[in-house]
């Protein structure tokens, strides 16, 4: 056979090539999840990516179409998008070592078990990181802050790991679908053209319903969870008292770093600076753990381990440090390393385009997107690159058939930004895996919003809800 009749016409890939590693890709992930767990995709997951990156060059290259230019291009695109998470990725470590050996988070962990109401702790846990996403405009920088405190208080209140982490997540992602600080909201309007509020107004309608239907799941959960069985509460908040200086002092540090997402400070520096007041307030709040400098920095280096005198509470304070997150850095670069070979051999183009060709009905277009975003995030790794090109391929097909440029930037939130935390080996599902100790696969079921959205946006399109056409003729994008 020759090159013409397997790589197409002009000489790019076909559809059957390029479906071939991205198969590979996903096959291969699912035997390891049912052969060796989910925990062991963080493990594999690199070598899985980087061979499906492998078997996408060498068909490239044996159909001629792997250019130098092409994989510069690709690499470039793939790398200007996901290399900025990785200093992000360093600083959360730090901030998750500090704020624990500081006295933050086991301050608000017994707080929280004072204040909170056990049965309704999922609810608020998602309402809580809802407004602070909302406020801050990162669910990132509210997963890695006041969630990993959650988590300690509904682990202690006797809650399993996946539920607490969807409550979790599916707030933050709310709060960040809705905020006009998001910088994924800006990039989804802006790419389908659209005004930043006509959008974040436009999102409502699919994602308060997809949120009330998540808070009553928590509130049931809670309901019936037999939470007066667990009997660690009480041994654990003694250990916390007598390890930690529990003082509403140590408060100060994350009020301070609200105050700077507030001022609408640079995620990064936020977190840097976030992590240095951790250090600072482990002299200043907790001079009984004895820790010099050079002791802090191996903490910060190499994680932190405490004996309390209580195992639930020593699991529970212990940090990986900087090493513990090079895992998770090195999954990001091969998902990078897949994404840029994807992108610049043309086979994600052309996977792009099998979506689009014949789609002529509305709910077969929004459908389309929504598939459409969920691939993107699994080929490319990267919500951001996922937007930006399903974006720039459902434009005009949009416009041909009467649709507003809205519906498309709603259908690209609601299929790419929340999908993204969903998938064990993009940058989100890399990041909140790591950071709240919870394999992707996991807690994806427990993530109420996230899945309900995608799929409130593909009924709202069935109904016709708030979707009026626009004259075919008519220049919508401008």
């Amino acid at each position: 056979m020759n090159k013409h009749s397997i790589f197409g016409e002009r000489n790019l890939p076909s559809l059957a090539i390029s479906l071939i590693p991205f198969s590979f890709l996903i096959l291969t992930l699912v035997l390891v999840i049912v052969f060796r767990g989910a925990d062991a995709v963080s493990e594999l997951g690199p070598w899985i990516l980087l061979s499906s990156a492998a078997i996408a060059y060498g068909l490239a290259r044996i159909g001629g179409v792997a250019t130098p230019r092409g994989l510069a291009v690709g690499t470039r695109r793939s790398a200007m998008q996901i290399l900025p998470a990785i200093p992000i990725l360093i600083c959360i470590a730090i901030v998750a070592t500090t704020w624990m050996l500081s006295g933050v988070v086991p301050t608000l962990i017994s707080y929280g078990l004072h204040i909170l109401s056990p049965k309704l702790f999922l609810m608020i846990a998602c309402m809580v990181c809802s407004v602070i996403s909302v406020m801050t405009g990162s669910s990132w920088t509210t997963i890695a802050t006041i969630g990993v405190a959650f988590m300690g208080i509904g682990q202690v209140l006797g809650y399993s790991d996946p539920w607490i982490a969807g409550a979790i997540i599916s707030g933050a992602y709310f709060g960040d679908k809705v905020s006009p600080l998001s910088d994924t909201t800006v990039v989804a309007s802006s790419t389908a053209g659209v005004d930043l509020f006509t959008h974040i107004r436009y999102l409502v309608i699919t994602t308060v319903p997809a949120m009330l239907i998540a808070l009553g799941v928590y509130f049931l959960v809670g309901v019936y969870t037999p939470l007066e069985t667990s009997p660690e509460s009480t041994p654990i908040l003694h250990a916390l008292e007598t390890t930690f200086n529990l003082s509403p002092w140590t408060l100060s540090v994350p009020v301070l770093t609200m105050v700077m997402i507030a001022l609408r400070i640079p995620t990064l520096i936020v977190l840097f600076v976030a992590g240095l007041l951790g250090v600072v307030g482990i002299f200043v709040f907790q001079p009984q753990l004895s820790m010099g400098f050079g002791a802090t920095l191996d903490a910060v280096w190499s994680g932190s381990k405490l004996l309390t005198g209580n195992h639930a509470l020593d699991e529970l304070v212990g940090t990986g440090g900087i090493l513990g997150m090079l895992p998770t850095i090195f999954l990001v670069l091969s998902a990078m390393v897949f994404g840029s070979v994807m992108i610049g051999t043309g086979m994600l183009a052309k996977l792009t385009d099998s979506f689009t060709r014949r789609l002529r009905s509305r709910t077969g277009i929004v459908s389309a997107t929504v598939a459409s975003g969920l691939t993107m995030n699994c080929a490319t790794a990267d919500q951001y690159l996922a937007l930006i090109i399903t974006g720039n391929m459902y434009r005009s097909l949009y416009r041909r058939n009467g649709l507003e440029p809205r519906l498309l930037s709603r259908s690209m939130e609601d299929s790419i930004s929340v999908t993204s935390v969903l998938v064990p080996w993009n940058s989100c599902g890399l990041t909140q895996s790591t950071v709240l100790g919870v394999s992707t696969l996991v807690y994806l079921p427990c993530c109420i919003f996230n899945i309900m959205t995608p799929l409130m946006s593909i009924l709202m399109a069935r109904i016709g809800f708030r979707i009026p056409e626009v004259p075919r003729r008519m220049p919508a994008y401008g």
